[in-house]
């Protein structure tokens, strides 16, 4: 599912948001991640497993980042999704996400982790990050927080 993309400016440029795929199997912690992507200031997609994600980005040429769940029901986790994605659309952002601290020598190059619960600064501050964000073009996130690692 698609939500409304607007667009938005910049130092005076025209630009149409991000888009973002969140994947978790759970709704309410879904629905949960797309409100703090949303009002992070991105368009948001979702799917509830690997394989909708892949058939969502086989069909989208817009997504620019994903968002996942580690542990999902389904043919493939989130490593594995993330795996697929680094070799099939390099240059897609990537976010995993879970509640326990995985090992993260697996993370993709240019990944991020954040450990669950995350807060909507963590993730915030993660998208900022990856897109290079400028924050005085919007909210000011303090928190990079212990919760979170990149590999680069």
């Amino acid at each position: 599912m698609l939500r409304v993309v607007k667009a938005w400016t910049t130092h005076g440029k025209h630009m149409e948001k991000a888009v973002v795929l969140v994947v978790e199997d759970e709704a309410i912690i879904r629905i949960s991640a797309l409100q703090i992507i949303e009002d992070a200031g991105f368009a948001v997609a979702e799917a509830t497993n690997a394989d909708e994600a892949i058939r969502i980005l086989q069909n989208r040429t817009d997504i620019r980042a994903v968002f996942t769940d580690i542990r999902m029901p389904g043919s493939m986790d989130g490593w594995k999704l993330a795996r697929a994605i680094r070799g099939r659309w390099p240059p897609i952002h990537l976010i995993l996400a879970s509640a326990l601290i995985p090992d993260l020598s697996e993370l993709p190059a240019n990944g991020v982790f954040i450990r669950k619960p995350y807060s909507a600064e963590q993730v915030t501050a993660a998208l900022y990050e990856l897109f290079n964000h400028d924050p005085a073009s919007g909210p000011i996130m303090q928190d990079m927080s212990r919760n979170c690692a990149r590999v680069a």
